[in-house]
C-alpha cells in the first residue's frame, strides 16, 4: 500500500497513485510482469505507484488500456498533474481547461507549443537548481497542457509571438529546428491560428507583458498576466476587457496568418543543420 503523508494523501496525485497500486495488485500482476506488457520500466512503474514521480498521458492511456478501466486513469491524472504548479497557475489552468477561446501574447515559446526537448532545456535552465526527477516531473506537467490542443472539440487558439520568440535559438541547432518545426506544424492546424508581431511593429502597449486570455461556453473570460516565477489572474469583466482590446492592438500591428506561416516555414528551413 501507499504509504499515506498527512500533507499529499488528500490529493489527486495520491489517489493516483494508490489506484495505480490497487489495480495492478487486484489483478495479479507483478511489476515485473507489468513492465513487460507496456514497455515501460519496472523501476518507473514502482515510482507512479508511490507518488513519487508523475507520468506523461501516454503512460496513463497505456495502463488504461491494461486494465480496461475505460479511461478513469487518464481522468485521474489530468487532476494529478494540476498538484505540480503553484496556486494562482492552478486556478489558471483549471479555466484553461474549460476554455472554448484562448489568445496568448508571448515573449518565449509558449509551453503549449514546446517540443519535449525544448521544454526540458528550458526548464533546466532556472536560477534555481533542479534535481533529474523534479525536471521530468515538471517537463510531464508541462506537456501534459498540450493535450486541450487535441481535445475533440478542441478549443479555438490564437498566438501571437514576439518576433524575438523566433530570433533567439538555443545552442542545440537540432532542438532549435525541432521546436521551429513544431510551431510552425501547429499553425497550420484549422484550429490554430499563429502571428508574429515583427519587430518594425515597434513598441506595443502590451510590450514587456505575456498575457493570456480564456473564454468560457457561457461567455465568462478571465486574464492572466505572466511574471517571472509568478502571475496574476484576473476575473473583473471590466479588467479583462482591458486587456482584451490591448490585445486586439496587438493582433492588428502583428503579420498576417498567411505571412506568419511564411515566415516560420522560412526559418524552419534556414535552421535546418
Amino acid at each position: 500500500m501507499v504509504e499515506k503523508n498527512s500533507e499529499h494523501e488528500d490529493s489527486a496525485r495520491w489517489v493516483l497513485a494508490c489506484e495505480l497500486r490497487r489495480l495492478r495488485e487486484a489483478s495479479g500482476r507483478s511489476l515485473a510482469q507489468l513492465a513487460e506488457e507496456t514497455n515501460y520500466d519496472r523501476t518507473y512503474l514502482h515510482r507512479l505507484e508511490t507518488g513519487e514521480r508523475l507520468s506523461k498521458l501516454p503512460v496513463m492511456e497505456a495502463l488504461d488500456t491494461v486494465y480496461g478501466t475505460g479511461g478513469l486513469l487518464v481522468r485521474l491524472w489530468r487532476l494529478a498533474r494540476l498538484d505540480a504548479f503553484k496556486d494562482k497557475y492552478r486556478a489558471f489552468m483549471q479555466y484553461e481547461a474549460k476554455a472554448t477561446i484562448i489568445h496568448k501574447y508571448s515573449l518565449i515559446v509558449p509551453g503549449l507549443l514546446q517540443t519535449e526537448d525544448f521544454a526540458r532545456l528550458a526548464l533546466s535552465m532556472g536560477p534555481t537548481p533542479i534535481s533529474r526527477d523534479e525536471l521530468e516531473e515538471s517537463v510531464a506537467a508541462r506537456l501534459g497542457r498540450q493535450e486541450l490542443l487535441r481535445g475533440n472539440p478542441s478549443p479555438s487558439v490564437r498566438f501571437i509571438l514576439d518576433e524575438s520568440v523566433l530570433r533567439r535559438p538555443v545552442l542545440d541547432p537540432d532542438v532549435w529546428h525541432g521546436q521551429l518545426a513544431k510551431i510552425a506544424e501547429a499553425a497550420e492546424q484549422p484550429t490554430v491560428i499563429i502571428q508574429v508581431l515583427p519587430f518594425s511593429a515597434g513598441v506595443q502597449r502590451l510590450a514587456g507583458s505575456p498575457l493570456a486570455l480564456l473564454w468560457m461556453a457561457d461567455d465568462s473570460a478571465v486574464a492572466y498576466l505572466e511574471g517571472n516565477g509568478s502571475g496574476e489572474l484576473i476575473e473583473d469583466p471590466e479588467e479583462v476587457q482591458r486587456y482584451r482590446l490591448a490585445y486586439d492592438h496587438l493582433r492588428d500591428a502583428a503579420l498576417s496568418p498567411g505571412n506568419s506561416l511564411a515566415l516560420l516555414q522560412q526559418l524552419v528551413e534556414e535552421s535546418s543543420p
